[in-house]
């Protein structure tokens, strides 16, 4: 059965999106009386439970307005993310591209873990919930990878720094979602209603991180290996995931 939210107030960031669409669905399924579901353009939602607001992660007077609106907050949902289809290299890819992601995906979601940190922690602490990546852990030669890989090490900071007022840091990490983020890639994908279902039941039990599908698991098991027999197992996986996704 899934763990319930009753009563919580829960804000998501790139609530237009597939994943983030769920997230807000599946929060009120599970009891939450209110969501504020964030995007640069938010679209409306028809339910007096759901309240769009506009936040741009990459403006820092935006993402102070949204945590000065949304005052009763103990839930928060980093969900927003890019990744560009010219993001295709860290060695010979555009630096403006480069700091385009990390502006969203790192300095965008740190930006909202600080502004709602005080709101969480008046709040009783409650909880920041950080969807990350697989890419985080593998050798991508991507600045999306990097990105989560810094966010990744962020959420492991956060949930030591905000432990003492109360604060659960989960952090969500995961493969290829069916989303249309992904459509480009016609490789195997975990649904997006699995990942959040996942990722609320770790939020509900205090899990500090969720592994949310099988490439996730699989890949965490091996992390004690040594370099060099990881890094071995993982280009014969990721040649067969290049030649699917070219086939």
């Amino acid at each position: 059965m899934a763990e319930r939210l009753d009563g919580r107030t829960v804000l998501v960031t790139g609530a237009n999106g597939g994943l983030g669409d769920q997230f807000v669905r599946q929060a009120l399924e599970r009891g939450a009386r209110r969501v504020y579901a964030t995007a640069r353009n938010p679209k409306v939602w028809g339910d007096d439970r759901i309240v769009p607001l506009a936040l741009d992660l990459t403006d820092r007077a935006s993402v102070a307005a949204v945590a000065e609106a949304a005052t009763d907050v103990d839930l928060v949902v980093n969900n927003a993310a890019i990744a560009p289809a010219d993001d295709a290299s860290v060695l010979t890819g555009d630096e403006d591209v480069a700091r385009r992601v990390f502006e969203t995906n790192y300095f965008g979601n740190l930006r909202v873990a600080k502004a709602f940190a005080p709101v969480l922690a008046a709040n009783g602490g409650g909880g920041l919930l950080n969807v990350l990546s697989l890419a985080a852990w593998l050798p991508l030669p991507t600045v999306y990878a990097a990105s989560k890989a810094a966010m990744w090490s962020a959420t492991n900071a956060l949930r030591a720094e905000l432990a003492p007022a109360g604060t659960v840091v989960t952090g969500v990490i995961v493969g290829m979602i069916d989303t249309p983020m992904t459509t480009r890639w016609d490789v195997p994908k975990v649904s997006a209603e699995s990942v959040v279902g996942q990722a609320y039941d770790g939020v509900a039990t205090g899990a500090f991180e969720v592994l949310a599908d099988d490439d996730s698991l699989d890949v965490k098991s091996r992390l004690s290996d040594g370099s060099e027999a990881f890094n071995a197992y993982l280009a014969v996986k990721l040649a067969g995931f290049d030649a699917a996704a070219t086939a």
